[in-house]
């Protein structure tokens, strides 16, 4: 394929890729923040809340491995367009869940829909398969960016899902996982007719002398001793995330404690998810001109602020909210800068197994940070969570300088 051809298919999968985290942007509000309020209610106890957080996140991370072998075997067009079924699977129980008062089946659900947040992850990665002269981080950053639309609008949505569920019969919390459910059927068809042809599979044929073997997770550790750099961007993606989670997934619980209601919930919880993809653009843009590593960083020092004004501010409306768009926006400047660090560092036969290993540890470590989070949160108030968040944040800069280190010796 000539280079003008691979650049006008290169913008053609942008425009997909684009369209389709749109649509599925709208399940993630209701995945958190739904999910962490129906996790108290089903079991009984507020400590229980962080287990959607957790079960989701922990979902994300067993699909991810799997998602991406398939699609180095089968191209992203299956592999995206499977991990939205998955989605669609476990939207559907959990307005079950709900309704049958059971929750160890409410955890599958959210287990299963995990899998909408690994599509999305392995979206803004497929946005580099491709060789092009455009610049890695801005591709990669416009797709993490197009999650904006449907995901600032989904936590907004909880109050007329509300309405629609009840007029269905619907139990309560469940109406906005509809709105789940057809934004997800939407991006499934998006992705299958849409990334055709798929540019994973004309990125192999191009490299068809360079791929050889298998991906395992072998293979994958191999290559991270091989590079320091990706195993520091994957190191970075996964502790800030871990950040990102224990404090978003407990916002909604702490704020209803607070005596606010689930539109006031909602609308924090959108400007947060504002802060995590609408200005993706503007990190992609400094992680290719101030460079990766340095973006990391930036992305570290907007989480002491946002945890020290969201802690220390706890019994604040304002404060909170305020911290919790600095949490979103220290979160798209890690991600965003670890994504391309990690895109950047490693050859193309070995992006697709260790892409798959990032998403798979970056979901893990949102899984142990939901999990201890309700813990924490009961134990030591917003605030005392808060000031744990600082503990990933300081490793992050310790393992920059480590990084640094072994580049100069």
């Amino acid at each position: 394929m000539s280079d003008n051809g691979l650049d006008f298919l290169q913008k053609k999968t942008i425009r997909v890729l684009t369209a389709g985290q749109v649509l599925s942007g709208f399940g993630l509000g209701s995945t958190l923040s739904i999910g962490s309020l129906l996790a108290a209610h089903l079991s009984g106890s507020p400590s229980w809340a962080g287990s959607a957080a957790t079960f989701s996140t922990l979902g994300a991370a067993t699909w991810a491995i799997p998602l991406a072998r398939l699609a180095f075997a089968r191209g992203r067009r299956v592999s995206l367009a499977t991990g939205a079924a998955l989605a669609i699977t476990g939207a559907s129980l959990v307005i079950t869940a709900a309704a049958v008062q059971i929750f160890p089946l409410l955890l599958l659900a959210l287990f299963l829909l995990g899998a909408g947040s690994a599509v999305g992850l392995q979206a803004r990665f497929a946005a580099t398969d491709l060789p092009s002269s455009r610049s890695t981080g801005r591709d990669l950053s416009v797709v993490v960016w197009a999650t904006t639309f449907g995901a600032v609008i989904g936590p907004n949505m909880f109050g007329p899902g509300e309405i629609v569920g009840h007029a269905l019969g619907l139990p309560s919390m469940t109406g906005p996982f509809l709105f789940t459910i057809i934004s997800q059927i939407a991006a499934t068809s998006v992705f299958w007719f849409g990334l055709r042809p798929d540019p994973l599979l004309v990125a192999k044929q191009l490299n068809a002398a360079k791929i050889k073997g298998k991906t395992s997770f072998a293979t994958a550790i191999a290559t991270l001793k091989r590079y320091p750099k990706a195993a520091f961007a994957i190191s970075a993606i996964a502790l800030s995330h871990m950040v990102m989670v224990s404090v978003m997934s407990m916002t909604p619980i702490h704020m209803k404690g607070m005596g606010f209601d689930l539109v006031v919930v909602g609308f924090t919880i959108s400007l947060h998810i504002a802060g995590m993809y609408a200005f993706s653009p503007v990190f992609g843009w400094l992680s290719d001109k101030l460079g990766r590593v340095q973006t990391v960083i930036l992305g570290q020092l907007i989480y002491v602020t946002a945890l020290a004004i969201a802690g220390f501010g706890q019994d604040d409306r304002t404060m909170v909210t305020i911290g919790l768009f600095l949490l979103g926006l220290g979160w798209s400047a890690s991600t965003v800068g670890g994504a391309a660090l990690l895109t950047a560092t490693l050859p193309v036969e070995e992006k697709t197994n260790v892409q798959g290993l990032s998403d798979s540890l970056m979901n893990l470590s949102g899984a142990f940070g939901g999990a201890v989070a309700g813990s924490i949160l009961a134990g030591f108030m917003f605030l005392g969570l808060n000031l744990a968040a600082l503990i990933p944040v300081f490793l992050i800069v310790i393992f920059a300088g480590i990084t640094r280190l072994r580049k100069t010796a």
